[in-house]
């Protein structure tokens, strides 16, 4: 499998008061043509900043160094004007709330035809068919109908699901799912998940889901990076990451998991709390929540290094004796 994205050493600096603060350290990794992706980690780990910076939304007055190569160009060194050509067409985003994400005052025709008629130049006629097939691969209901209503006229699961069919509506190779179904129940995240995944399949869709929960990224991604502290604490093979954690971190977001057989027990939370922007600690950035953490995490940094082929960490093996 080709990598589609590559991401090496992505540095995201923010502007503050306080001076620039850096929201993502060093961040690497790939992506390949009809994978899921997902990126993990507690908010302020820095997952949709790197996400903000690949699509050149990031706030204004904000840095970036680093590479960011998609179909053999590199986005963070494209101009404003190159990038609106690529956002929507080649790479397209879906938020975690679909009531921010869709106009309310806009049909949801109009919503996705302006994208098809602006990218791909169709003409009016032409663009809603495809708009009514859209609804129909995202299965909304009566596409015809569902053309002329509105936003509000739909559950938080068909707003997500026209959402998607929005962020589709220019075919393009790459979607970015920002937390896809963090506002939604139980039922409706395992639709929104079965739809990402048949997609992925049916279009040979890259799809990059970013969210807190690992739970979601165990029903659909391929590979997981988790993330700590703008840093990459462990990337993997989604089986080896969730069965075979190498980073305390990873450890700590699992345990702190409901599951099915745990009855009445509590859960068993990370203590502490992640470090806020530009107070990321030295050395390991997890460090001050570690149970494992020895006197050099207090001072040397920590890199990626293989545990075993294609699963990487950034936590050394522990004198404890391993944390899997």
């Amino acid at each position: 499998m080709g990598a589609l994205l590559e991401v090496e050493d992505l540095t995201v600096w923010l502007a503050t008061r306080r001076g620039p603060r850096m929201a993502v350290d060093g961040l690497s990794f790939q992506v390949g043509s009809g994978e899921i992706f997902g990126i993990a980690g507690e908010s302020g780990s820095g997952k949709t900043m790197t996400a903000m910076a690949l699509l050149g939304l990031l706030p204004h007055a904000a840095r970036t160094s680093g590479k960011a190569v998609f179909e053999g160009r590199d986005l963070l060194s494209m101009s404003a004007r190159q990038l609106r050509a690529v956002r929507g067409r080649r790479i397209a985003m879906v938020s975690q709330d679909p009531s921010t994400s869709l106009h309310p005052m806009l049909s949801i025709e109009t919503q996705l035809t302006e994208h098809m008629r602006h990218h791909l130049g169709l003409g009016r006629s032409e663009a809603r068919g495809r708009a009514v097939e859209l609804l129909a691969t995202v299965r909304i209901p009566d596409p015809e109908q569902a053309l002329g209503a509105h936003a509000a006229q739909f559950s938080g699961g068909m707003r997500q699901r026209i959402a998607i069919a929005v962020a589709l509506a220019c075919e393009p190779r790459l979607l970015l799912a920002d937390e896809p179904t963090t506002a939604l129940d139980v039922t409706v995240q395992a639709g929104i998940l079965r739809l990402l995944h048949r997609l992925r399949a049916e279009r040979e869709l890259a799809v990059v889901v970013i969210t807190h929960d690992l739970g979601v990224l165990s029903a659909v991604a391929d590979r997981i990076c988790v993330m700590y502290g703008g840093r990459t604490a462990e990337v993997g093979p989604r089986q080896n990451v969730l069965t075979r954690p190498r980073h305390p971190y990873t450890r700590g977001l699992l345990d702190a998991l409901p599951h099915p057989e745990g009855g009445a027990a509590a859960l068993r939370p990370i203590p502490g709390s992640p470090p806020s922007l530009g107070e990321v600690p030295e050395g390991c950035p997890f460090h001050p929540r570690c149970g494992y953490a020895v006197p050099d995490c207090r001072t040397e940094r920590p890199v990626p290094v293989l545990v075993e082929p294609g699963h990487a960490s950034a936590c050394p093996p522990d004198p404890l004796g391993g944390i899997a």
